[in-house]
């Protein structure tokens, strides 16, 4: 076949809109996964999907080969040729979009980004925008931009806003941060997207209407539902697989609509620009060929024949073409280069209109608005497509799937700052301020209740959450004098939100209100554990009993009523809990408190006589409820120390069990061997990098394991095993040098004990380019394909490919997977994110400890570990019937059952101490809710809104797995009563909103229900509401 006939075929093969090309030639054949073999991709009903615009990523690797050969100029792509008079009857029309990305911390803290070097970029933004109307620019990150504007005087304040209003600068996407879409849960991501709207409506009175995300690594849908329901329409995207990109390119499908996978509607839908090269820099973002860079703008030709070649990867001759990259225009000399330049260049193909150009500085909206009238024109069409681009590879074998691990502790940090910010604190003092309000009569707070205090330590601790979110801290991907400075602003906000905690609950719980006063230097309630500092885990404060009550106050945070354990530290190990509304006995068991693995304070009473106080008891939802602790007869400990046994019972399984599940575990490693119903099994794995002195290996970002793969946890030493058994619950412990592994279950009816609890305290210190893996084996016929969620919001399908190297086969997991068969599921809830892979058994990252940089512009490897804790529950579910199909793929998601264990997983009740001063006024339980929500229904939020009158009330109906059903059945329904949400408050107002509440996205005044004010909720959606509360 000549070249000419090869061009004409590859014109015929993108009107067809499919096909899959091996090398420079079309392939008649693609390889498929699932059948291990070659298959003609026209007789694939997926590739006939994809012909009609509808495509998933799934079945996109299924058709993609990954043999990565040299495209000539454009490495990872391939010639692109053209014919001059393609543009003689439609101009391409070009629009420059100069930006600059600005890391919220990476190399530099966010302080020191900020004197260095943002402030100058802005600062010369106001005066070089300000001298040409014609000139434009983009900015994304608020938190840079507030602080800035903090800064400024009120007269260039005023420029900023007439810039804003003429369309020269153009504020995109609008977050708080351009966040890591991987890691990230989506409580944080709504937040800072939240945070961001909600400065730019106070300060600017705009909205954004387009996305920008260059720099993520991967990109998530969770994401796109977010700026969907926050009023955007457009987006762009940059970090996807290379030969992903390079196929999108060959069927000009770079542009397309994104969707749910989970919704059949457009409701959804989000028009998504994925730029085709390399990265977003200057060299790779006017043309396929790299040479050309700013240095050649005088070379008008040249670059004019690299827009041409670009636009060919598109259906529109309308063309995006972002100028700039990290920390661009910082010196004045910059900006002026630049824009005189390019604006001689634009002169220049304005008077010679044989060129077929039209060229100008333009914004985000002014390209996307170009866009669609184009589409709307010619009658053109977007194709359609579900899914992630999860894991992302920038060249070669090199997979980014290593920050899905990357500095677990401040990952795990990041959990526990947005538990407390999202339960104990915008809740509560929420509901703290209208209660205050109701007894007053008057709309106005008590006299020294410190409202205003509290709330600046609500915003600050929402911003610093919102800035870790950022796609370099998240990730585990920053210096380590950065990762010093995120983790202390967690660890400061944790410690001033439980201010805002234990005031709120104080005023709540008073009987008689007139009795409150805040003292800041004794509060009335303490918290029972204690955080040191930033790097250390929250150790317990022993409780010190005596014949007097001393009084718990227990907050269950969920919107539904639960059994939990909850736990206290006491300096005596004879005691008793009653429940202080009606004086019954509670179910109590004391356990040991370990200062080393084989040493309980138990033996040494008299100097150390820390004990643990486990008790169990049921909590109405979004409640503050008080049992009581006192001191009563000696009570017995009951465990068993044991190292690897000796004669004929040196083979018995160790066992646990309760009404639901039952466990064995080795007697040589206490490591789970066996589940009643199924084969489950627990191991522990090394995995090394790749060695030889020229060859990359894992660093921050990347997991380039060595080629021996994954290696067995071995120990020269047995472990330690404890066995614990009581009434609440019974675990199994096992000591390893590296580890400690434990193994819980808990003797609860109802949804509770139906799990088992699996724990790690993890020290890799000692180690050199090392990973600790845990791996889970069972029998679950679930071939290559597994689950695991996307921020906490949705499951995504994965298929564990042979095509693709081990560390393409790992994939974020935020806080859920599972493995399924026609009549099981394996499902494993996590407090933490961490990589997750099904390689055959499934397998979690726990920590990674690595000597070099991988050349990702960090500079340095990952040895700041700490002792890290993991937690986990394990669920076995049987399944009846198979999967939603919604367009033509298959949508699995949590069990009822799942959510709720993952719910009080990820939330565990809130324990603080009342004083045992004998003057104690008389408290009593507040319950906020009238009644649990349906079963389906979370309260994500009740956040204050600026003005302190209003509130966010965000209620989210997940979608869940109906296969299997947990028993007993909690309520369900498809509507909410807002009318009767609360008691004794009351609704004043309710008025629908976007998801980050911009005024401009309320529902009118017409369309305002009158009472009952009863909200239907479709499964998987967020609703937004503003609520005045009366």
């Amino acid at each position: 076949m000549g070249y000419e006939s090869i061009l004409m075929e590859r014109e015929r093969e993108r009107e067809r809109e499919a096909q899959c090309i091996v090398g420079d030639l079309p392939a008649v054949w693609a390889y498929s996964s699932i059948t291990k073999g070659w298959f003609k991709p026209e007789s694939n009903p997926n590739y006939k999907l994809y012909q009609r615009g509808k495509f998933e990523l799934l079945h996109v690797y299924d058709l993609l080969t990954f043999d990565n050969p040299d495209g000539g100029a454009w490495k990872q792509g391939f010639e692109i040729r053209y014919q001059e008079n393609e543009w003689d009857e439609t101009p391409l029309e070009l629009f420059l979009v100069p930006h600059s990305h600005n890391d919220p911390g990476w190399l530099k803290t966010f302080n020191s980004y900020y004197q260095d070097q943002t402030k100058h970029i802005l600062n010369n933004m106001l005066i070089k925008l300000s001298e040409d109307h014609r000139r434009k620019m983009i900015w994304a990150e608020i938190s840079y931009f507030s602080k800035w504007w903090n800064d400024i005087d009120e007269q260039k304040r005023e420029m900023v806003k007439r810039l804003v209003g003429a369309g020269q600068l153009e504020l995109v996407t609008g977050g708080w941060v351009m966040p890591d879409e991987a890691n990230s849960h989506y409580f944080a991501l709504l937040d800072q997207l939240m945070e961001g709207h909600q400065w730019l409506q106070k300060h600017l009175g705009v909205r954004p209407s387009s996305g920008w995300a260059v720099d993520p690594f991967g990109h998530s849908p969770s994401m796109t539902y977010l700026l969907k329901g926050a009023g955007l329409n457009n987006m762009v995207i940059q970090r996807v697989h290379y030969a992903v990109k390079k196929h999108f390119a060959r069927q000009q499908t770079l542009e397309f609509l994104w969707r749910q996978s989970w919704d059949s509607s457009p409701r959804s839908d989000i028009t998504c620009h994925m730029m085709p090269f390399y990265s977003y820099d200057v060299p790779h973002t006017c043309g396929p060929n790299p040479p050309i860079t700013e240095q050649n703008v005088r070379e008008a030709l040249l670059l004019l024949d690299q827009y041409r070649q670009k636009s060919r990867l598109f259906r529109s001759p309308v063309l995006l073409v972002p100028l700039g990259d990290d920390f661009r225009f910082t010196e004045s000399s910059e900006w002026d280069a630049q824009f005189r330049n390019y604006q001689k260049l634009f002169d220049y193909f304005e008077q010679h209109p044989e060129l077929h150009i039209k060229a100008r500085f333009g914004t985000l909206s002014d390209y996307f608005e170009a866009l669609h009238r184009r589409l709307n024109a010619t009658g053109t069409t977007l194709p359609t497509l579900r899914g992630d681009f999860f894991t992302y590879a920038d060249r070669d074998d090199h997979y980014w799937s290593g920050f899905f691990t990357s500095r677990p502790f401040y990952k795990r940090l990041d959990r526990a700052l947005e538990s407390t910010l999202r339960y104990g604190h915008e809740i509560l003092f929420s509901l703290t301020l209208a209660d205050m309000r109701r007894f007053r009569g008057d709309g106005r707070l008590v006299a020294d209740f410190p409202g205003h205090e509290h709330f600046r330590r609500l915003t600050e601790a929402r911003r610093n959450l919102a800035l870790f979110q950022h796609h370099d801290a998240v990730t585990g991907t920053a210096r380590d004098p950065v990762v010093v400075d995120y983790g202390t602003r967690l660890f400061h906000s944790i410690l001033n939100l439980r201010q805002v905690l234990q005031s709120s609950a104080h005023w709540l719980l008073l009987l008689d209100k007139s009795q409150y006063h805040h003292d800041q230097s004794k509060p009335f309630l303490q918290m029972d554990d204690v955080m040191s500092a930033q790097d250390a885990l929250p150790q317990k404060t022993p409780l010190v009993l005596s014949d007097a009550p001393r009084s718990l106050i227990i907050f269950n945070p969920t919107e539904q009523l639960r059994t939990s354990v909850i736990s206290v530290v006491i300096d005596s190990p004879d005691a008793r809990v009653i429940e202080a509304e009606t004086g019954r006995p509670m179910t109590a068991q004391i356990s040991a408190v370990w200062a080393e693995p084989s040493r309980a304070s138990a033996d040494s009473f008299q100097v150390r006589t820390d004990q643990e106080l486990i008790y169990f008891m049921s909590s109405f939802s979004l409640c503050l409820i008080l049992p009581c602790v006192f001191s009563s007869s000696p009570s017995s400990l009951n465990f068993l120390l044991c190292h690897s046994p000796q004669g004929p019972e040196a083979d018995a399984p160790l066992s646990l069990s309760n009404k639901h599940v039952q466990i064995w575990s080795s007697q040589e490693t206490g490591l789970l061997q066996s589940g009643l119903v199924r084969q489950v099994q627990v191991q522990f794995l090394w995995y090394g990098t790749r060695s030889g002195v020229n060859r990359d290996k894992s660093g921050a970002y990347l997991f380039l394991p060595g080629e021996e793969g994954a290696q067995l946890y071995s120990s020269s030493e047995p472990p330690l095993i404890r066995v614990s058994r009581g009434p609440v619950f019974s675990d199994i412990t096992s000591c390893f040098r590296h580890f400690t592994h434990t193994l819980r279950l808990l003797h609860l009816d109802g949804h509770a004990g139906r799990s088992l609890e699996i724990s790690n305290m993890v020290d890799i210190r000692s180690e050199v380019n090392r990973e600790l893996a845990m791996r889970l084996v069972s029998n679950v016929a679930n071939g290559n394909r597994f689950y695991s969620d996307l921020n906490g919001f949705q499951m995504q399908q994965r298929r564990t490919l042979e095509k693709l190297p081990l560390q393409a086969n790992f994939y974020p997991m935020t806080s859920a997977s599972f493995l399924q068969d026609s009549s099981s599921r394996l499902s494993l809830l996590s407090a933490q994110s961490q990589a997750v892979a099904s390689l055959r058994p499934g397998e979690l990252v726990l920590d990674r400890r690595l000597q070099q940089d991988d050349n990702r512009g960090l500079g340095q490897g990952v040895t700041d570990n700490k002792l890290t804790a993991s937690l986990y529950h394990l669920l076995l579910e049987d399944r009846r019937g198979g999967a939603q199909e919604v367009g033509g793929a298959s949508v699995e998601h949590l069990s009822l059952l799942a959510h709720l264990t993952s719910l009080s997983l990820c939330h565990p009740p809130i324990t603080m101490v009342a004083p045992s001063d004998s003057q104690l006024p008389k408290l009593r339980p507040f319950r906020p809710l009238r009644s649990s929500l349906p079963c389906d229904v979370h309260l994500l939020n009740l956040r204050t809104l600026e003005d302190a009158q209003e509130v966010a009330l965000l209620l989210h109906r997940k979608g869940f797995d109906c296969s299997s059903a947990p028993e007993p059945m909690p309520q369900c329904t498809w509507s909410v009563n807002l009318d009767d949400l609360f008691s004794p408050l009351q609704f004043r107002s309710v008025r629908r909103s976007g998801l980050t509440l911009l005024r401009e996205h309320d529902e009118p005044e017409s369309a305002r229900q009158q009472q009952p004010r009863i909200t239907r909720l479709r499964p998987m959606e967020i609703s937004a509401y503003r609520v005045e509360i009366d």
